[in-house]
């Protein structure tokens, strides 16, 4: 799933982020783009805490791109 959180200002990411792993079924990949510097310090900080795993992130000179994945479920091999 990609959620596009793009010209959204703090907090909107954040909440648009909650709501879409909501949706997701455990185990599930996500992707969010963001252009809110604040995004990255929220977004650690919120996925360490409900346990869900960030699996990589992306700055480019304008975006933030997240790779996620829903806690539960397997882990691929």
């Amino acid at each position: 799933m990609l959620l596009d959180a793009r010209n959204l200002r703090c907090p909107m990411p954040l909440l648009k982020l909650k709501q879409a792993l909501h949706r997701l079924s455990p185990g599930e990949p996500l992707t969010v783009l963001t252009t809110d510097a604040g995004s990255l310090r929220d977004f650690e900080a919120y996925l360490r805490q409900a346990g869900h795993d960030l699996l990589a992130v992306e700055q480019g000179e304008r975006e933030f791109r997240f790779e996620i994945r829903k806690k539960g479920g397997d882990a691929p091999a």
